[in-house]
């Protein structure tokens, strides 16, 4: 039976997807697993080239014929999952050796847990703030704007980043950054897929809502850790310069649809 279903998905990042590839398939994985490989119409040759440079049977690919997103493209990959466990994961993540063995291992021993996220490291191995509070209503005002200079902006941003929280223990988090997480197929089955209305951002903060609104919980295992090369294209504040560009545009929609949705938490 395979135990892990690794779903990696791609939006014209060829490149990063071949070396996230390479990394897992170097790994001495004790169990046994499947990567899929999703590839959201991106038109950049990635599965051809995943099937040529590869030819492994551990490996399947999906083509879709347009771009679904994050959630919705994540979701093609899912449906075809054969695992118990399903690892969303990015293709600028690189994992290092026992980091899966150990989440694997802490879902088992930990019943209730249905989303476990590892610590995100950056290139220079410092800790990266991936696990978060939800976000309230005010988020778009301290995050974005001078208020996040303030000291209640300050406040309430280290409140949503959990400074409080020094990444060595394990813990229970509201939610973590989707660009890693193992999830318990059980539970996802149970509560479903990704809300495919949420294009890019926000899917992962509302599957972590819905996993604690049924009684699953979301941890953090600090001991298992990876490496993440981002780029926060949803960090960046808002001025004339980026306000109309495509990630700024798309992160401000799926924030006002996760309020709308969710409204009654977001006071």
């Amino acid at each position: 039976m395979v135990e892990l279903s690794i779903i990696i998905l791609n939006y014209k990042q060829r490149g990063l997807v071949k070396q996230c590839v390479k990394g897992i398939l170097s790994l001495c994985l004790v169990f046994d697993y499947e990567i899929i490989v999703v590839d959201n119409d991106s038109r950049d040759g990635c599965l051809k080239m995943i099937k040529k440079q590869f030819n492994n049977s551990r490996i399947k690919t999906i083509q879709s014929d347009k771009n679904l997103g994050m959630g919705a493209g994540n979701n093609l990959g899912i449906r075809q999952a054969q695992g118990e466990y399903i690892l969303i994961l990015n293709p600028d993540i690189t994992l290092l050796e026992g980091a899966i063995e150990k989440m694997i291992k802490f879902m088992k021993e930990s019943s209730r847990v249905g989303i476990l996220a590892p610590k995100l490291l950056n290139p220079d191995r410092s800790v990266q703030y991936a696990q978060f509070r939800f976000p309230d209503f005010w988020r778009p005002l301290y995050r974005r704007t001078l208020l996040g200079k303030t000291a209640w902006g300050k406040k309430r941003l280290e409140d949503f980043l959990m400074f409080d929280w020094d990444r060595k223990s394990a813990r229970k988090i509201d939610w973590a950054l989707g660009a890693c997480l193992l999830i318990r197929k059980l539970a996802l089955d149970s509560i479903g897929l990704f809300d495919e209305r949420f294009f890019l951002f926000f899917e992962d903060t509302d599957l972590c809502r819905r996993f604690w609104n049924n009684s699953w919980e979301v941890w953090c295992l600090p001991e298992a850790e990876m490496v993440h090369y981002p780029e926060r294209l949803s960090a960046k504040k808002i001025n004339l310069q980026n306000l109309f560009s495509k990630p700024v545009r798309a992160h401000l929609i799926s924030q006002m649809k996760y309020f709308c949705k969710w409204r009654k938490y977001t006071n």
